[in-house]
């Protein structure tokens, strides 16, 4: 299967390598360094079991018409870059090409193909401007929850924390020959893809967690397990969640895990760094409007107050904007 893979960081690197040792043929859609060190060395891929692998004869490239018509299109930038490839995607599409979504937090098809008053309402803070809508259309998308825990250690190479779940669904909750398809490949490149009947149910699920430990790890620079082991960071967490699970259940979502064991599950994790500390870190602009403020957003349409959400938002919102006004990178540092 030609299969494209827009964006090779984390995740992308995990999934698109594990396509191509697959036997998959894979093409990354990447620029800057990632692209020169695909093109110079390959992917380097290190997997939760310790193993090392050099992924080789993978194409890379920034030019969309030279990647051409794909079989497959995996869509595995942050949320906020998505409207920068967006014009771009569909010189990758064919009559048939679907598009799998691979973002955290609430994705900007939230409302497409799901029936009741809020059909078709377009979420703001995932997509503003011009609706995304116009340009991936979501009758090509299929919605994917990411688990795997992973990082970029350096241009073109990838490290695997932990987790291999990647369930699908198709928007409308429909059992289609092409998402049964799509999950037979990524069993075959090594992860667990079930099809899912309400895949808005699991990104619910998985939002839950990145809601409160993403934002509470960038401002506090801790990691998961410290988060979880200290009491107050705890509380706040349970605090957040508990105002998303009233907004879910407003929007006719039921969590089918306890929220205890969600945090349990977040702790059991480690001393993992969450993709939104690793960002302000690096100097990144973090992940924070898919993953907060459209909580924020949706709550607001479902009249529901969401007071220790809100705190939080703007706390990191601040943040990220003072770190864009000095271009700089926010790390802890050992004292002389």
């Amino acid at each position: 299967m030609r299969i494209a893979v827009i964006g090779a960081g984390a995740i992308g690197g995990l999934v698109g390598g594990q396509l191509a040792r697959a036997g998959e043929d894979v093409t990354f859609l990447v620029r800057g360094a990632n692209l020169e060190a695909l093109r110079r060395d390959g992917l380097r891929l290190t997997l939760a079991d310790g193993s090392t692998h050099a992924v080789r004869g993978i194409r890379a490239t920034d030019d969309y018409a030279e990647a051409g018509e794909q079989d497959l299109v995996i869509l595995a930038v942050k949320a906020h870059q998505v409207q920068d490839v967006a014009d771009c995607l569909p010189r990758l599409l064919g009559p048939h090409t679907p598009v799998v979504t691979m973002q955290n937090g609430i994705p900007f098809w939230y409302f497409h193909r799901h029936g009741g008053p809020l059909e078709g309402r377009q979420v703001h803070t995932v997509d503003a401007g011009v609706p995304l809508a116009n340009r991936i259309p979501p009758d090509r998308v299929i919605g994917c929850v990411v688990y795997p825990a992973a990082e970029l250690e350096a241009p073109g190479v990838v490290r695997q924390i932990e987790g291999d779940r990647l369930p699908l669904g198709e928007l409308d909750g429909s059992s289609s020959e092409r998402v049964t398809r799509i999950a037979e490949v990524f069993t075959r490149a090594g992860f667990k893809s079930p099809v899912l009947a309400d895949i808005r149910s699991e990104i619910w699920l998985k939002l839950w967690g990145n809601l409160s430990f993403n934002p509470i790890s960038g401002l506090s620079h801790a990691t998961l397990a410290d988060i979880c082991g200290f009491p107050l960071s705890r509380e706040l967490a349970a605090n957040m969640m508990r105002e998303a699970q009233e907004v879910a259940q407003r929007l006719g979502i039921q969590m089918r895990v306890p929220l205890e064991k969600r945090i349990a599950g977040a702790e059991k994790v480690g001393h993992h760094k969450t993709s939104m500390l690793q960002d302000i870190e690096a100097g990144r602009s973090p992940e924070i409007d898919a993953l907060v403020g459209s909580v924020v957003e949706l709550a607001r349409m479902a009249a529901t107050p969401t007071p220790h959400i809100d705190t939080v938002y703007a706390l990191v919102k601040l943040l990220a904007q003072s770190m864009a006004r000095q271009r700089g990178a926010l790390r802890l540092a050992a004292s002389a």
